[in-house]
């Protein structure tokens, strides 16, 4: 008997994600535990198995396709085995218009957003629409990405057939306007669970940055000295960064409450008895934080490679769900792209966020004598409903103390 696949709930409070790319096609045998599909939940792209063995019988939505838990992916059973009647065909992309700009006069009527791709529903929708005589192509969805709901079905129902369509220039359009040419764009999923997040930290915790400087100049001659030792075990680019977790662990180990998070409903806050920091790592899709897990235990070495590998998957979208959760602090290095400082937003549900500023060579008086010193700013953005500000000051004071005498973070490791 023909086995539907359904979008399995993978945890993590994920409810949504994106079919990257399909591994198997319509006809092929598959075997249990067989990776089927990629999908993008989250900020992590993973393999779904398959769970049993047998034929494909068909793909329940495309490549790109937004889709939700619980929604049908692919058909499994026996060649030649009937399919049952809501057995719909595949669900196109939300972009699947937009693979090739095209150029629209500009006198030309814009097209209804419905006639440029197939409408967006699961097999059970489009079973009820058909039911009750509804034209989904009629219909403009209340769900992410338009997807049309068994309630907007029964709407248009309860109306007398459909809904009426808004006028939307199609994705993936060209067109001139008073201004000039404009593109069409989707927004990736990744960049929207950005924005979703972004959105949220402003709009939920009282933001407050705290910027102090550092002088680095024997940190970063003690990094050269060690730099082509560690390069060489490890066999993997060796950054500065591996030093400032560490400085920034030793922080936390005295003021706690910045490794801490806050539980809303309950009106509590956890202190955090691990050290899981946060990196974050600039990808050409969007930012990314890979998580160093227990970041107290490993020592430059295991820093070092770990810092690398990560980020390298990162890039390529190759983290797993776990890597990229459960954080405790998270830093942000920014100083390669230059700049004075920054404000970072705080990865909530974490109450700080630490950024890293561009090291540069200034005249400064030291011991009386004006020297030309490697000079950077650290700034720390905190919540200020849980954190005054006194404490950050006081924080940022410590870890520069840390990074400006290397000889004193060494004696901590």
């Amino acid at each position: 008997m023909a086995f539907v696949f359904n979008f399995p709930d993978v945890g993590e409070g994920i409810h949504e994600g994106r079919v990257v790319e399909w591994l198997v096609a319509e006809g092929d045998t598959v075997a249990e535990d067989q990776a089927m599909l990629k999908v993008e939940t989250d900020k992590a792209v993973v393999e779904l198995p398959s769970p049993r063995t047998g034929t494909v019988l068909r793909l329940h939505v495309t490549a790109d396709a937004a889709i939700f838990v619980g929604d049908a992916l692919v058909t499994i059973g026996s060649p030649g085995e009937e399919l049952p009647e809501d057995d719909a065909p595949p669900v196109e992309s939300e972009s699947a218009s937009a693979s090739a700009p095209v150029v629209v006069e500009t006198d030309a009527p814009a097209e209804h957003a419905n006639s440029a791709r197939r409408p967006l529903a699961t097999p059970r929708t489009r079973a009820l629409a058909r039911k009750l005589g509804v034209d989904l192509t009629q219909i403009v969805g209340s769900g992410s990405g338009g997807r049309i709901s068994d309630e907007d079905v029964q709407r248009a129902a309860d109306r007398g057939g459909s809904t009426p369509a808004v006028s939307v220039a199609p994705v993936g359009v060209v067109a001139a306007t008073a201004d000039g040419e404009v593109e069409r764009v989707p927004i990736s999923h990744l960049r929207k669970i950005i924005a979703n997040a972004m959105r949220a930290s402003k709009h939920n915790a009282a933001h407050v940055t705290h910027v102090d400087e550092a002088d680095v100049t024997d940190l970063v001659a003690h990094y050269r000295r060690a730099k082509p030792v560690i390069e060489e075990r490890t066999g993997t680019r060796f950054t500065l960064l591996p030093f400032f977790i560490k400085a920034l662990v030793a922080t936390l180990e005295k003021y706690p409450i910045f490794n801490a998070s806050v539980d809303e409903e309950q009106q509590e806050i956890l202190f955090k008895k691990y050290y899981n920091i946060g990196v974050a790592v600039d990808t050409p899709e969007g930012l990314i934080v890979p998580v160093i897990r227990d970041a107290d235990r490993k020592d430059m070495v295991e820093l070092a490679a770990e810092v690398a590998d990560k980020a390298e998957r990162a890039r390529s979208r190759q983290l797993a769900l776990d890597e990229i959760r459960g954080g405790s602090c998270t830093l942000t290095n920014i100083g390669p792209l230059g700049g004075v400082f920054a404000t970072p937003i705080i990865n909530q549900p974490e109450l700080a966020i630490v950024g890293l500023h561009a090291i540069k060579e200034r005249p400064e008086v030291v011991d009386g004598e004006i020297a030309i010193r490697k000079m950077m700013y650290l700034s720390i953005s905190f919540d200020h409903r849980y954190i005054d500000g006194a404490e950050a000051a006081r924080f940022m004071s410590d870890m520069v103390r840390l990074v400006s005498e290397p000889m004193v973070l060494m004696a901590r490791l």
